[in-house]
């Protein structure tokens, strides 16, 4: 994570007004805002991933980044606690990212253990689990599956994931430095005994945003067509390409959501048009859940 941050108010202003990267971003305001309502659950400090529900209305799962346990929180919209599993078989070195997605079988929760601050993991993991019923409350989610893999340009600190419809996961860096990258495990690599290498599928043409223009998360859309990418301060949205990466949505559209939270980590969609984001905690301010409209024209 970014503690830096904390000083976010006071360079907010850096991604007001950036350089363009290749595309004319065209800047919106939300059409509707929902403040975020706190985190009932007052070990959920931080928030780092956050997939909607769509078996279950109402439900949201996130999970929490290193220092924790392999644990999946359900809450609902109002922040409130409904349950709490954890992942057998598996660690939490740095969950930063979360998503869901079909498997064999059925829906998954997929988590991305690859968060990497310090640039120093040769390899990193992603895990799935089968998307557990909120009402059947045991301790224990069993069956977990995992990939590791290895960047093919270095160690990026990755903290954004989304699942297409063919369950190839794609993925995308932070970028402390440069423009963020687009990656590509296939869903092929589940069948895999030994590490494999994720593909590079091109930059992410967002503006340089300074530290407050990280991304650190991205969902896709119910219909499966549109990807929104979250920075600290923005939504940008994308389409699902030809080549299976993503191209910028026509028109190319940002919505500003600074203000909304101090320290804004995950994203998903509510609904075709509505968006939920998670927070974590922050400057003594508790994390929670937002909800957001966006134009898309």
């Amino acid at each position: 994570m970014n503690r830096p941050l904390a000083l976010l108010a006071a360079v907010a202003l850096a991604a007001c007004a950036p350089a363009e990267a290749q595309v004319s971003w065209q800047r919106r305001e939300p059409l509707s805002t929902v403040r975020v309502a706190p985190f009932e659950n007052r070990e959920l400090d931080e928030s780092s991933g956050l997939a909607v529900s769509r078996a279950y209305p109402g439900v949201l799962w996130t999970i929490e980044d290193s220092g924790v346990g392999p644990d999946i929180f359900a809450v609902d919209t109002l922040g409130r606690h409904l349950w709490r599993w954890e992942v057998a078989g598996i660690a939490n070195s740095d969950w930063e990212a979360m998503g869901l997605g079909p498997c064999r079988g059925g829906t998954c929760l997929y988590i991305g253990d690859t968060g990497d601050n310090a640039g120093k993991r040769t390899n990193v993991t992603l895990y799935r689990v089968r998307e557990p019923d909120p009402a059947v409350r045991t301790r224990y989610l069993r069956g977990a599956e995992s990939v590791s893999f290895r960047f093919p340009d270095g160690r990026p600190d990755v903290e954004a994931l989304i699942v297409t419809p063919d369950q190839d996961v794609l993925l995308i860096s932070k970028a402390r430095v440069g423009s963020p990258q687009v990656y590509r495990v296939p869903a092929s690599a589940w069948r895999s005994t030994q590490p494999v290498t994720a593909e590079l599928l091109g930059i992410l043409p967002l503006p340089d945003g300074g530290v407050v223009g990280r991304v650190t998360d991205a969902a896709l859309s119910p219909d499966g067509r549109r990807v929104v990418v979250r920075t600290y301060v923005d939504l940008y949205f994308f389409e699902l390409a030809a080549n299976g990466g993503l191209a910028p949505a026509k028109p190319p559209i940002v919505c500003g959501i600074f203000g909304l939270e101090i320290q804004g980590e995950g994203v998903d969609w509510l609904d075709e048009r509505r968006l939920a984001l998670s927070g974590e905690r922050q400057m003594g301010v508790a994390g929670g859940i937002a909800i957001v409209e966006c134009p898309d024209r």
